[in-house]
């Protein structure tokens, strides 16, 4: 029987008799009354499987309580299952303990070998190492990779995240590092839903030190291009006005400055030099590769952004100091490459 107004981290003795399946082994566990244990295990009157109210076991309840000493007692036993999850989110006490920060749970737990640390929950489909990514509990994280068989690549089931994308999108910088650093880790992988890869995911949040610590990385792609939208990173961050990002990504020499987007045709620089950022028109313009060429299947929206009409006279005459930019010849757009810096 399930109670909807008890929670997981505490419990309501409002009723006369407790609640129902809440046995005396699951209240010491709760309380962490470790004296107490033993004397409860040696009466055999209960089960230390067995769920409670809410469909957590003793050892659950010790372990998200972070009582290491009730842990160890219960651990101990022969028959008990260390890997048993909760009826409620689908949670071992391995999960529990990496959610809830307890270092020295998840410590005692990884030492036995029949403990899977690769068990995801069943609510959100994450695993006892995408918990503690997610949440930036580094030391939990540095234990969890130690341990033999533990998957540095596997994506929660619910949205197909790997781990390095959900340290990312989670802000966590140390983990990052720490992930970057091994060479198991793939940089590359991205959702299994989308093409949001951990790059793409820092890049669309602005998170310069990710960024950075990501193009550190030989094997990262610069150049993958996202499925929603047809654009590469150099082509969004260059539309959408971020100097420090595009020097980054151009300071990369396998980047391709003239890469199209596939639904719009623009390149980067002619995103630049449609929302009339002199500063990022500049960058792209000092590579020797850059094709100052638009793309002869281009179409225009209303540019640059916020232009007011004026003209952009430092633009225009960048494009012309640039060699062999056509300065007359129009796409099939009926525009020349100077248009979008005029209006």
């Amino acid at each position: 029987m399930r109670y909807s107004r008890y929670s997981y981290d505490d419990l309501s003795f409002n009723e006369e008799r407790g609640p129902e399946g809440f046995t005396a082994l699951h209240g010491v566990a709760f309380l962490g009354v470790a004296e107490v244990v033993p004397t409860l295990l040696d009466m055999k009157e209960w089960d230390a499987n067995a769920y409670d109210c809410v469909g957590m076991t003793a050892l659950m309840r010790a372990a998200l309580r972070g009582h290491e000493e009730v842990v160890k007692i219960f651990l101990g036993l022969e028959d008990i299952n260390p890997n048993q999850a909760d009826t409620n989110y689908g949670r071992t006490p391995l999960s529990w303990a990496a959610k809830k920060a307890h270092e020295g749970i998840v410590k005692i737990l990884l030492e036995r070998k029949d403990i899977d640390p690769n068990q995801a929950d069943t609510k959100y489909g994450r695993t006892p190492l995408l918990w503690a990514a997610a949440l930036g509990y580094e030391g939990i994280v540095k234990m969890l990779l130690e341990r033999e068989g533990v998957d540095p690549n596997q994506a929660d089931t619910k949205y197909g995240w790997p781990l390095l994308l959900w340290a990312v999108s989670s802000r966590r910088e140390g983990i990052v590092k720490m992930l970057l650093k091994r060479a198991d880790i793939d940089p590359n992988k991205a959702s299994a839903k989308s093409s949001m890869t951990p790059l793409w995911r820092a890049i669309r949040n602005r998170l310069e030190g990710m960024v950075k610590m990501l193009l550190e990385r030989e094997d990262v792609n610069p150049n993958q291009v996202d499925t929603i939208s047809g654009q590469t990173p150099l082509s969004w961050v260059a539309g959408s006005g971020h100097e420090g990002i595009v020097k980054m990504l151009l300071e990369r020499s396998d980047v391709n400055p003239n890469q199209a987007d596939i639904r719009s045709r623009r390149t980067p620089l002619l995103w630049a030099v449609e929302i009339g950022h002199e500063g990022i028109v500049k960058m792209p313009l000092k590579r020797e590769d850059v094709n100052p060429h638009l793309p002869k299947d281009a179409y225009y929206h209303r540019a640059p952004v916020g232009g007011s009409q004026r003209r952009h006279e430092r633009i225009v005459k960048m494009l012309v100091e640039r060699q062999n930019v056509p300065t007359t010849m129009p796409d099939n757009a009926n525009q020349t490459p100077l248009l979008p810096a005029f209006f």
